[in-house]
């Protein structure tokens, strides 16, 4: 990988882990699904004016922004907003790779080996310990256990979409993709959140929410998106795909160092398990066929 190709990535990793910080900081001001709208907005203008609409038909596109977009952002921030540590969010949201694994063997018949399964239940023990340190009180609510999880599921989800769209141009399909959740967050926002609420909140809006929409917006959905389509076109997968463990670690960082959460004993093993289960489910069949070769 060339080195300015290593440099884009390690921009990438470092946008995305720090994602999850200031999603906690635009939500000080602002409600997640009024947040969700503002984010969305700003991907969409002024990027659909500039970029042309990619060749997706609507059957595809539209579900691909509701399920991508709209669902794995509003459970994500609805999660951050109960309480759920920002460090332990970017970590369990990861699943989704273990998710889209089943939807993936369902839906297209793709193969899920055993390194696949063993990664999953080294994961799953993980989540039980990070799931009871939320029973046993230490800071992990379980409501946000399960909206991150849904988040996950999204996210997979919309996988499924994303292998069937095949290959297009990935910044302006996050550009035009953001179209779709708009009004979905709008009217969301109105029902759950009440109109009085966003209107109190777009009227006190501070420098600190602005800057953290525009680095959701601009920075973790355009930028890190384009770079990670460039990643995935220009490299092999097995290259490229790893990369997005490093998310979590820099999402445990930034919300231990900005954010001043503190992990417990628990956390921290049940974190370090979680993260060894992705391990395996990314490296687990390279590393068994050189075992086998030797």
């Amino acid at each position: 990988m060339p080195l300015k190709d290593r440099a884009a990535a390690g921009l990438m990793v470092l946008i995305w882990g720090l994602n999850f910080a200031v999603m906690k900081v635009g939500l000080q001001d602002v409600p997640p699904l009024l947040l969700g709208a503002l984010r969305f907005i700003c991907v969409a203008f002024p990027a659909v004016f500039i970029l042309k609409r990619p060749n997706v038909p609507l059957r595809l596109f539209v579900p691909y922004g509701l399920t991508i977009c709209f669902g794995q952002f509003a459970f994500v921030f609805s999660a951050i907003y109960v309480g759920m540590p920002t460090g332990i969010a970017s970590l369990v949201l990861q699943c989704q790779g273990f998710i889209s694994l089943i939807l993936a063997a369902f839906v297209f018949g793709d193969r899920i080996r055993a390194s696949n399964l063993v990664g999953l239940a080294i994961a799953f023990g993980g989540l039980v310990m990070l799931m009871s340190a939320s029973v046993s009180g230490q800071g992990v609510p379980i409501l946000g256990f399960v909206f991150i999880l849904c988040a996950a599921t999204s996210w997979a989800t919309g996988n499924m979409f994303n292998k069937a769209i095949g290959r297009v141009d990935v910044l302006s399909l996050v550009a035009w993709a953001g179209l779709v959740p708009i009004l979905p967050f709008l009217a969301a926002s109105a029902r759950l959140e009440g109109v009085p609420q966003i209107i109190t909140s777009l009227t006190h809006l501070h420098l600190a929410t602005l800057a953290a929409v525009a680095f959701l917006a601009y920075c973790a959905s355009l930028i890190g998106y384009s770079i990670w389509g460039h990643l995935i076109a220009s490299h092999p997968v097995w290259k490229v795909a790893p990369l997005t463990l490093l998310v979590p670690i820099v999402g445990l960082l930034t919300g231990w160092l900005l954010m001043g959460e503190r992990l417990s004993l628990l956390q921290v093993a049940g974190s370090a398990i979680v993260l060894a289960g992705l391990i395996v489910n990314v490296f687990g069949a390279d590393v068994l066929a050189r075992l086998r070769q030797l």
